[in-house]
């Protein structure tokens, strides 16, 4: 009979899949920069891009805490949302409307990072991990200021230039 999984697996586990969509938003970030029209919009992405290098940093450091190597497990849904991003790049290319819906689409990846880095802090404060909890609260508060940006982003230029005829 296979062991009873506990918090502590569920933990790794989604550590791994924080992990996994962290390289994979790494690497979609340098897309969404060179489609951006806005000098604002790529500079967010890149800045964000160097944020994120920090981010899977700190989980390395975190997967070192509980002993284990770092390693990525598949996120369907972080590739179904990049996947919506590179959609969007595709069918509002040279369109008004690709600023407002790459922002849409970035806010999609913080809100899904979001909600993984306030459930891993709850558990690693149940798992007792001081530590960690310490690391992933770093991650949540760039992932969340990023998210103001972008807010700021679009209410400032991108949603009102989406809105006119080109």
């Amino acid at each position: 009979m296979a062991a009873t999984k506990t918090l502590d697996d569920l933990f790794l586990d989604t550590l791994k899949d924080i992990y996994f969509a962290e390289k994979q938003i790494l690497k979609a970030l340098p897309k969404m920069a060179r489609a951006a029209q806005s000098e604002e919009g790529k500079a967010g992405f890149l800045q964000h891009r160097e944020e994120t290098q920090g981010q899977i940093e700190r989980l390395e450091e975190v997967f070192e805490l509980l002993g284990k190597a770092a390693r990525g497990k598949t996120c369907e849904a972080i590739q179904g949302i990049i996947a919506e991003g590179e959609e969007i790049m595709e069918e509002f290319k040279e369109s008004p409307a690709l600023d407002a819906g790459l922002i849409s689409s970035a806010q999609a990846v913080e809100h899904y990072e979001i909600a993984r880095y306030g459930t891993l802090i709850e558990w690693a404060n149940q798992l007792g991990l001081t530590e960690a909890v310490l690391l992933l609260q770093a991650n949540l508060a760039e992932e969340e200021a990023t998210d103001q940006k972008l807010t700021q982003l679009a209410k400032a230029s991108a949603n009102a230039k989406a809105q006119k005829a080109s």
